[in-house]
């Protein structure tokens, strides 16, 4: 049998949305506007990174091309090979939303059909109904926040009130999700993980894809800092992913970083949570060396949306992608004949762009193997192409709606 590892590089978008209008976010291009920013200067920090982007094994397998043909414009900072080494192209999101549900939710072949809820005000941003379930279900003396906000910058702002009060700091964005900060120490990891629980089934009837934990550590003295222990809690997906197929037939599945809380651990096999991009990656690759015949490793690498795009940071981005470009090669030595790899993206998070929220974007799609022809794959009408293909590499059937290229 034949195997696949599909990596989702969190956040990695390639521009040119023809609704992004809707989301207010026209001319968002978050590979496009880093590489741009590089070759300006803007990418630099000393000690960390400098000049144009350098992503050589990504453009070789067919990133440039895939974002030229996403926006029409070149990938600012280097030449693109005439012929890529990959299949190369890019997918068009049918889903409502520019979120990590319904992006994974479509790769994996389950569109969202429904309009996500969402907590639009952005002061005093939870109905005072589902503020009153919250203290009262949590016994809780209280919350904070109550707004949307940066996560780093709420907790700044709230946690040495938090630690006095012992009232837990809750906040949005224009995503589907009520996020919970909480110190590890003086609140409690556990304690944070069944206030988030209890708050998940509140917010079911409004729709809310999310409740996210994020614990922090640290003293008003030295400073905070979020921990590696966040935990996502969201809906399961309405419909049958590639997951789904994969358990049905008895198949190994083996996911890696925040895949279990994304699909609300349901048919996501042996789940690895480490720490970090690197730890990742590292823990991809020993799990993918010990796949059998017919096994999925399905991989998210969340760093580039959480510590760099929402923190609209263009050097620790670049950084993060050339750290990637250059940890890739491990992974194309590590194929063997009848082994697929899949690189792509769920959203966009330009660090250019205003405020601190995802991007509404097309996202790229690299896929590679031994004896796999090079060839443009062009634009994908759904994410959900990537199922399709993957169930026809797989030998699954038809998984979703998708066509697979």
């Amino acid at each position: 049998m034949t195997r696949a590892i599909l990596i989702v590089l969190d956040s990695v978008g390639c521009g040119g949305a023809q609704d992004a209008h809707l989301y207010g976010d026209t001319g968002a291009d978050t590979l496009g506007h880093i590489a741009l920013a590089c070759t300006e200067g803007r990418g630099d920090r000393e000690g960390l990174r400098s000049g144009p982007l350098a992503l050589p094994n990504l453009v070789r397998l067919g990133l440039a091309h895939a974002c030229e043909a996403s926006t029409g414009k070149p990938l600012a900072g280097g030449a693109k090979p005439a012929i890529p080494e990959g299949r190369h192209g890019y997918g068009v999101e049918k889903s409502q939303g520019k979120d990590t549900p319904s992006g994974h939710w479509e790769i994996a072949g389950c569109p969202v059909s429904f309009a996500w809820g969402y907590f639009t005000a952005l002061e005093n941003s939870f109905p005072s109904a589902l503020v009153a379930a919250i203290i009262r279900e949590g016994d809780l003396p209280g919350i904070l926040g109550n707004r949307h906000a940066s996560g780093t910058a709420i907790i700044d702002e709230l946690a040495a009130e938090h630690i006095e009060t012992g009232k837990p700091i809750c906040y949005t964005s224009v995503d589907s999700v009520l996020q919970i900060a909480a110190h590890e120490e003086h609140f409690g990891l556990e304690r944070l993980y069944a206030l988030c629980r209890t708050v998940r089934l509140l917010v079911d009837p409004l729709r809310i894809g999310r409740v996210i934990a994020r614990p922090f550590t640290g003293t008003a003295d030295s400073g905070y800092t979020r921990t590696g222990n966040r935990k996502d809690f969201a809906i399961p997906p309405p419909d049958e992913t590639i997951l789904d197929r994969l358990a049905a037939r008895g198949r190994t599945v083996i996911t890696v970083g925040k895949i279990g809380d994304i699909f609300a651990h349901r048919a996501t096999g042996e789940e690895i949570k480490p720490f970090g991009n690197a730890a990742m990656f590292d823990a991809a690759l020993a799990a993918w060396e010990r796949l059998p015949d017919g096994g999925f490793c399905f991989v998210n690498l969340v760093d580039f949306d959480t510590e760099f795009g929402h923190r609209r940071d263009v050097p620790g981005y670049a950084a993060a992608l050339e750290a990637f470009d250059a940890m890739l090669p491990r992974l194309e030595a590590a194929l063997k004949p009848g082994d697929l790899a899949i690189i792509t993206a769920d959203h966009g998070n330009d660090p250019t762009w205003p405020g601190t929220d995802h991007t509404r974007e097309h996202v790229p799609i690299l896929a590679f193997g031994p004896g796999i022809a090079p060839a443009p794959i062009g634009r994908r009408e759904s994410f959900a192409d990537i199922a399709a293909k993957l169930g026809h590499w797989l030998g699954l059937g038809a998984v979703g709606p998708g066509k697979a290229w």
